[in-house]
């Protein structure tokens, strides 16, 4: 089954075609790291802090098996027609000869997955006697009576043990022999079953020391340890957003540079040093920001009646107090969650605001508000009559240009402006009283 992942993995890289789908940032970091792993034939360790895909990544090594693979059909551990391992396919074998029965499994089916919570015993994870084989009038030293676990039912396929410093040091020595003599021991069964197997397992770098460990024989019989980190980059967390932000679902759209303020909000909040590194910022924290963000603007159209919903910045002070509660904080910092977020947030939105806006002449929008004009908006205003309030605006369409936005609904102007206003304020160009989530722009 190795030979098999290595092949498939070779005649990718020689057709210079994507290896694993779905992955984001780990180009150039983890992948290349899990390739030589695989060309290896290792089984292997991916050590990260929470939300960086470990388990994503795990089950894209799926797409590295054929698509199809025969197997002796009714066989519990799916053995090969060709090597049956377990006895009652040996036995069918010599009785059936050439019209032994065959099957075909798609590469889907060839992944089994455990999460390694305290409460896992031996028999989940190898097998344990069946009772109700025995009842049925069978031996007891029947090798038939045996009831296989997790790992020898992905035979021939991918198994992950996600958390495995969770599992219990005495669970843990039951892999000894699946990682290095590729059998199982089942009880007093003097049954030694080869596992054509490739084994991944997870684990939180926290775990890995403190709250739970991986037993030394075990760490040893890994071929391989992999380090996964969060995006290195703004693009690449744009890139993460856009692919696993369920917006379409939602039913509003969230402009891009919001989108990017997400992005930039989220590496502060990783980088900051009121929160707990050592716990990490979860990429669903982007994730669910971007889609409460989104879920503000469709709640704004269901009570004002806007026909289409469109994120804009007052609809992202909402998801600080949406997700205080995915982000450990630091014991010094308890009581100034939320004071704390709010101020990276604010961060994020002046980055992004320079990083587009900033080298801008926005002098004709200035010139609104010297003529005394003052713009209230909130979640609750809609696009239509925050266009109204601001007025006519020369050189609009060349801001929503810079920002990247074709559309020209009043949904997606009022959101490019809106970002302007809140830009200009954050440089010091504008002014702003805010009540009751409601914000007045002035001179």
């Amino acid at each position: 089954m190795k030979a098999e992942i290595r092949e498939n993995l070779l005649s990718l890289l020689r057709a210079g075609e994507p290896r694993f789908t779905g992955i984001v940032g780990f180009d150039d970091t983890v992948l290349p790291q899990l390739e030589r792993a695989l060309l290896a034939g290792h089984d292997l360790v991916l050590l990260g802090e929470r939300g960086q895909g470990k388990t994503r990544l795990v089950r894209a090594v799926t797409g590295l098996l054929d698509e199809w693979t025969p197997v002796v059909e009714g066989c519990e551990i799916n053995d090969h027609p060709y090597a049956p391992a377990c006895v009652r396919c040996r036995r069918l074998a010599e009785s059936a000869g050439e019209e032994l029965p065959v099957a075909w499994r798609h590469r889907d089916e060839r992944y089994g997955e455990k999460l390694a919570t305290p409460d896992t015993s031996v028999g989940d994870l190898i097998g344990d006697v069946d009772p109700i084989k025995i009842a049925e009038g069978r031996t007891l030293g029947d090798p038939e009576t045996v009831h296989y676990g997790l790992v020898p039912r992905s035979n021939r396929g991918v198994f992950s043990v996600n958390e495995l410093p969770d599992l219990a040091e005495r669970i843990q020595v039951s892999l000894l022999n699946v990682l290095e003599e590729r059998d199982i021991q089942v009880r007093g069964y003097n049954l030694r079953l080869p596992l054509d197997i490739l084994l991944i397992a997870s684990a939180n770098p926290e775990d890995y020391t403190n709250r739970g460990r991986i037993i030394t024989p075990l760490k040893d019989r890994f071929g391989a340890e992999i380090r996964t980190h969060y995006p290195l980059s703004v693009e690449a967390e744009l890139a993460l957003i856009r692919q696993e932000a369920a917006l379409g679902h939602v039913g509003a759209d969230l402009p891009g540079h919001l989108i990017e303020v997400i992005a930039r909000f989220t590496r502060l909040v990783r980088e900051s040093t009121a929160v707990d590194s050592r716990s990490g910022v979860s990429a669903r924290f982007s994730i669910a920001a971007a889609e409460t963000a989104a879920a503000s603007a469709l709640r704004r159209a269901a009570l004002t009646g806007e026909e289409r919903p469109v994120a804009r910045v007052a609809d992202l002070p909402g998801i600080v107090h949406t997700l205080r509660g995915k982000v450990e904080f630091e014991v010094s910092e308890e009581g100034r969650e939320t004071e704390v977020l709010a101020h990276l947030l604010r961060r994020a939105v002046a980055e992004t605001f320079r990083g587009t806006l900033g080298g801008m002449d926005l002098s004709a929008l200035l010139e609104r508000f010297s003529e005394g004009v003052q713009v209230e908006s909130g979640p609750l205003v809609p696009a239509a009559e925050l266009l109204r309030r601001i007025g006519p605006v020369t050189g609009l369409a060349k801001i929503m240009s810079q920002l990247g936005i074709g559309d020209e609904s009043p949904g997606h102007a009022a959101a490019a402006l809106e970002f302007t206003l809140e830009g200009l304020y954050l440089l010091r160009r504008l002014s702003k009283d805010e009540t009751d989530g409601a914000a007045v722009y002035r001179t």
